[in-house]
């Protein structure tokens, strides 16, 4: 029943989103990388009319930084891990191996421990701004 009713009707436009393309598209492995807490980032998406997400593939060094965020939520994809790797969200610290994800929400002291690679979903997009240190 519900799905019949958000059918697209003969008269339905598509909406108008705000942004100056209706979709973008990006390469990662052409984006340069910036040094970040965890090591190096890749970011896509960082467009200033793109209020929605970014996406960074991130290399993570075994010295990641402890950080939190007041208002971005991230969600770790890992995609290569070298020997065992590990999330620490709030001083706990969590296995982790490809093919897993974790939703990091505001406020949640996190960092990885490990070498790794990870897709890191971010929203909205990324803002240096809101990285905070204990």
């Amino acid at each position: 029943m519900i799905r019949e009713a958000l059918r697209p009707g003969p008269d339905d436009k598509p909406i108008d989103t705000g942004l100056s393309v209706p979709f973008d598209i990006v390469d990662l492995n052409t984006v340069p990388g910036v040094k970040c807490p965890c090591g190096t980032s890749h970011r896509g998406f960082m467009r200033s009319d793109n209020t929605l997400a970014s996406i960074h593939q991130v290399d993570i060094s075994v010295d990641a930084r402890a950080h939190y965020h007041k208002i971005l939520t991230e969600i770790y994809y890992f995609l290569e891990c070298d020997g065992p790797c590990h999330m620490e969200l709030n001083g706990k610290l969590h296995l982790v191996k490809p093919g897993m994800a974790i939703m990091i929400r505001p406020g949640t002291r996190h960092r990885a421990v490990g070498k790794m690679k990870i897709l890191n979903i971010v929203t909205p997009p990324f803002d240096e701004h809101d990285e905070w240190f204990d």
